[in-house]
C-alpha cells in the first residue's frame, strides 16, 4: 500500500504541482462564489425563490426588499466574503509565489461564480458585492474609498444600481494612485468595471428610460 501511494504521488511532477494546485484553487474560487447566498435566504425566510419576486435578482438589494434588513445584511456580508476568502487564503494554499497573477484571477474566478451560479441555472447576482469583497483583500484603500462614493451617490439619486456602476468606476483610478506597481490588480480592476456595466445593462437601460425604481421605495427592479 504504501509502496503503491507513494508511486501514486510520483506520478505528479513536482513543477506541475504548482499548476495543478492553481486549476483546483480556481475552480474551488468559481464554486464558492456561485454560492447562491440570497436563494437560500429566501428558501430559507419564506420558502420563495427571489428570481420571482422583486427585482428578480439574486442580490443583497432585492433580499432587502422582500425580507428586510434582518436577511439582507447577513447575505451581503457572505457575498463580500465569498469575494475575499480566495484571494487572501485559496491563493497562498495554491503558491502565489509561483503565480503573481493568481489573487487576481481566483478573485475573478469567485465573481464570475456569483453571477453565473451553476446552482441556480447560471442566473446569479450581479457581482458587486462579491467584487467589493475581491478587491477589499487586493486594494482595500481603494474599496474604502468607493464606500463613500456609493453612499453619496445613493443618498444624492436613490439609484443602487447608479451608485453601484460609479462606485465601481472610482477602483481603477484609485488603484492607479495608489498601485502604481500592481498591473494585475489594476486590469483586474478594469475587467470589474466592464463586467459590473454588463451585469447592469438593463438597469442602465431603465435609467436612460426614466423608469428605474429607487431604492428608497420598495418595489420593482432596481
Amino acid at each position: 500500500m504504501g509502496i503503491h501511494g507513494r508511486a501514486a504521488d510520483d506520478q505528479v511532477p513536482p513543477q506541475t504541482r504548482p499548476a495543478l494546485n492553481a486549476v483546483l484553487a480556481i475552480l474551488a474560487s468559481y464554486l464558492l462564489g456561485a454560492t447562491p447566498t440570497s436563494y437560500i435566504a429566501g428558501k430559507v425566510a419564506r420558502g420563495i425563490d427571489l428570481r420571482e419576486h422583486g427585482s428578480r435578482n439574486l442580490g443583497a438589494t432585492n433580499v432587502y426588499r422582500i425580507l428586510g434588513w434582518k436577511y439582507a445584511i447577513p447575505v451581503a456580508l457572505v457575498d463580500i466574503a465569498k469575494g475575499a476568502i480566495p484571494v487572501l487564503f485559496f491563493s497562498a494554499w495554491a503558491g502565489v509565489a509561483e503565480h503573481p497573477w493568481l489573487p487576481v484571477v481566483l478573485g475573478g474566478a469567485a465573481v464570475l461564480g456569483h453571477m453565473f451560479s451553476p446552482y441556480v441555472s447560471f442566473k446569479g447576482g450581479k457581482g458587486v458585492a462579491t467584487a467589493a469583497g475581491m478587491f477589499l483583500a487586493l486594494a482595500p484603500v481603494a474599496v474604502l474609498l468607493a464606500i463613500p462614493v456609493w453612499g453619496i451617490c445613493l443618498w444624492l439619486t436613490g439609484y443602487v444600481s447608479l451608485s453601484s456602476i460609479i462606485a465601481v468606476l472610482s477602483v481603477p483610478l484609485t488603484v492607479a494612485l495608489l498601485q502604481p506597481h500592481s498591473p494585475y490588480v489594476f486590469w483586474a480592476s478594469v475587467a470589474l468595471v466592464a463586467l459590473i456595466i454588463f451585469a447592469h445593462r438593463r438597469n442602465i437601460g431603465r435609467l436612460l428610460a426614466g423608469t428605474e425604481n429607487r431604492f428608497r421605495t420598495r418595489g420593482k427592479p432596481a
